[in-house]
């Protein structure tokens, strides 16, 4: 008969339950980190990196002014034959000017793009959610309402010999006066 099963430990159940319980718990603070994580990424791309990248090209671009301003005074000056270090000095300034810009480009393209790549993932997340919210939870539930119904199956005494049809039980409740002895036969 297909709609047979053989169980061997309801203890076995229970402790699947228990473990269904702990995953549960620990799926839900997964996601929950991992969405904090996502705003706090594009929070530290939008505002932190930015910020500091627009400072640092400022920054950038006053020391090459300061270097330029250097070379020309060099240049202008009698006393230095050729101004080579003052040249090194602003193409070093140059080369740091564009780094910043290019890190600064970076940061605004992939502020742009994260939500993009971001959103696709983020809805698998949340249909993880719910099933870790809806589905789950049933489950559960539906694992307990089975423990308690073989439970009471268990508690079911088989009949003595295997000619008899009719099974008695025990009086779960103790007041239905029925006797724990089998039928008798005709």
């Amino acid at each position: 008969m297909a709609d047979q099963v053989r169980v061997t430990s309801i203890d076995a159940l229970e402790h699947f339950r228990s473990r269904l319980i702990v995953f549960l718990g620990k799926g839900r603070r997964s996601i929950d980190e991992a969405a904090d994580e996502v705003r706090r990424t594009r929070n530290w791309l939008a505002n932190d990196q930015r910020m500091h990248w627009e400072a640092e090209v400022k920054k950038r671009r006053k020391r090459l002014e300061q270097a330029e301003a250097e070379l020309m005074s060099a240049r202008l000056s009698e006393f230095v034959d050729a101004p080579t270090v003052q040249q090194m000095q602003v193409r070093k300034c140059k080369r740091a000017v564009e780094e910043a810009e290019e890190k600064l480009r970076n940061v605004k393209k992939w502020s742009q793009n994260f939500d993009s790549m971001a959103e696709p993932l983020i809805k698998k997340l949340e249909s993880v959610r719910f099933y870790l919210d809806q589905e789950l939870p049933r489950g559960v539930t539906y694992l307990s309402h089975q423990q308690r119904t073989l439970e009471s199956y268990a508690e079911t005494q088989m009949p003595i010999d295997g000619a008899s049809s009719v099974a008695t039980t025990t009086d779960l409740a103790g007041s239905s006066g029925q006797s724990d002895q089998p039928a008798a036969e005709s």
